[in-house]
């Protein structure tokens, strides 16, 4: 009795295996859910990788179409992960599945926090810029030591030390605008992003004695008056 058993459920595998194998086209249907986060589906789109051709299913994640047997199918969802399967006809010539599908991993841009200065610290910077001391002699010290002063002329190492001095004192002058600029934009007075400081500061060309001595009104005019320009020639 157990070997008829087995004999009826082999060929009965048989028999829905090569009805499968007949079926001209098979009727497709299916349904790709999150349950996460249930919500519309409008732009699911069903490929059939043989053809590269594809159909839009329904807002609510259902679709339904008529393909070949093992043909590999694509379910495409803007945003979430592409999921495969393998059509398999059953006796009826049709394919049934609910395939659950997984939002991408989004990657954030990162982003840098920078506390903002008071116009009283960046005050206090403005004041304090200075180029750092290379020991040069000049003047009267030149006659007292000409061989000193010959030495700076023509040596490579004392124009390259003096050039780093003048690098780092412009480096601390942009660094002293930049912050000016986070505050201003802060308060709604300019609107830059962090990418346009560059191009502006280049732009403002602002003088080192006027940023060492201005009021904080004048500063505002002259920035407020250069970002318009700035604006209008972008």
């Amino acid at each position: 009795m157990k070997l008829k058993f087995l004999f009826f459920i082999t060929a009965l595998i048989c028999f829905n295996n090569i009805h499968a194998q007949q079926c001209d086209k098979v009727f497709v249907t299916g349904k790709v859910i999150d349950s996460l986060r249930p919500q519309a589906f409008y732009n699911l789109m069903v490929i059939n990788k043989r053809t590269g051709q594809g159909v839009f299913g329904q807002p609510n994640g259902t679709f339904a179409t008529y393909l070949l047997n093992n043909d590999t199918i694509i379910l495409s969802v803007k945003e979430y992960e592409s999921v495969y399967f393998v059509v398999k006809a059953d006796s009826n010539c049709q394919y049934k599945v609910a395939i659950p599908i997984y939002h991408l991993a989004k990657q954030l841009r990162e982003v840098v926090v920078r506390p903002l200065k008071s116009l009283e610290q960046i005050k206090e910077e403005r004041s304090s810029l200075s180029l750092r001391e290379t020991r040069m002699v000049t003047g009267i010290e030149m006659m007292q030591s000409p061989i000193t002063a010959l030495y700076q002329v023509f040596s490579k190492k004392e124009r390259n030390k003096r050039w780093i001095a003048e690098q780092q004192y412009k480096d601390n002058q942009r660094k002293v605008v930049q912050e000016l600029l986070r505050l201003y934009v802060a308060n709604d007075i300019i609107n830059l992003t962090e990418d346009e400081f560059d191009d502006f500061i280049s732009f403002l060309n602002i003088n080192e004695e006027f940023l060492k001595t201005a009021t904080e009104m004048e500063l505002i005019t002259f920035i407020q008056d250069k970002y318009e320009h700035f604006i209008g020639v972008k």
